[in-house]
């Protein structure tokens, strides 16, 4: 084989596996349409019926669940928002992340993971994730700091109790399968020095490639708050550039690279000498 043959043979192998295993990409809700202070958290179809919607920001895409109950309605999963008041306490305000913003961009994602429910992320096809960034919602981070009608003040009177606000990532694979959890916590007092308690107020980066190749994330919520009816604190965080680091190359592709390689080493055995 000539070498230009060699070098043009080998490019389109090189082609193919970039093509398909492509370059990083980022979720980062800044490519869906927002007026300012607004947000999106799904449509609602009949009357008294959940309404499933999903939205798709880069490589992921995004479910809800939105009810109307006939003059209010309810909604769960995720929502998009680039709302910024973070001094709001209660669920009129339950759209603002904490942080006043997006990470370094307007937009963010918001997730409602109610009792028992997960919020899902899925992938068009399997992929392996770098990580993203995550931080509270005002809503659930002044219900933690102040106490409302509803769930207690993080650490109590004393400031002794150890309480926690927990968020738990389960990657899956296309057939359902867990392929790996991880925790992070968006808020822990049990430290013995309460200097050291925190409730998360700032986007901070949490890597996921623990998780392995995915075709879906489920994101659920636990807290030490927990009454007759469930998790008192309330069920929210923010997300934002949810970062795909690549998709593994289908074996099928990998054969036919294989394959191709193959035959240009015959070819260049069969060739005369010049």
């Amino acid at each position: 084989m000539q070498l230009e043959q060699k070098t043009a043979l080998t490019a389109g192998i090189m082609l193919l596996a970039s093509g398909a295993a492509g370059a990083a990409t980022v979720s980062g809700f800044d490519d869906l349409a927002l007026a300012p202070e607004s947000y999106h958290a799904g449509v609602t179809g009949a009357l008294y019926t959940p309404n499933t919607t999903s939205f798709t920001s880069g490589p992921a895409t995004y479910y809800n669940e939105a009810t109307d109950w006939g003059g209010s309605t309810s909604w769960q999963g995720w929502a998009y928002s680039n709302t910024t008041d973070t001094s709001t306490p209660g669920y009129l305000n339950q759209y603002s992340a904490y942080t006043g913003g997006g990470y370094n961009s307007s937009n963010y994602g918001v997730a409602f993971t109610s009792t028992g429910a997960a919020s899902v992320v899925s992938f068009a096809q399997p992929s392996q994730l770098t990580g993203a960034y995550f931080t509270n919602t005002t809503y659930a981070a002044l219900s933690m700091l102040n106490g409302d009608q509803f769930a207690k003040q993080f650490g109590g009177a004393s400031g002794d109790d150890e309480d926690w606000f927990r968020m738990t990532i389960t990657g899956k694979d296309s057939t359902d399968a867990v392929t790996g959890t991880l925790d992070m916590y968006l808020a822990d007092y049990r430290f013995s020095d309460n200097s050291q308690d925190y409730i998360l107020d700032a986007w901070t980066w949490q890597d996921l490639g623990a998780l392995g190749t995915v075709s879906s994330l489920e994101f659920t919520l636990s807290s030490s708050d927990v009454g007759d009816y469930g998790m008192n604190t309330p069920a929210y965080f923010a997300m934002d550039d949810l970062q795909v680091s690549a998709v593994p190359l289908p074996p099928a592709l990998w054969l036919f690279a294989s394959g191709l390689l193959l035959l240009g080493r015959r070819v260049r055995r069969a060739a005369p000498p010049a």
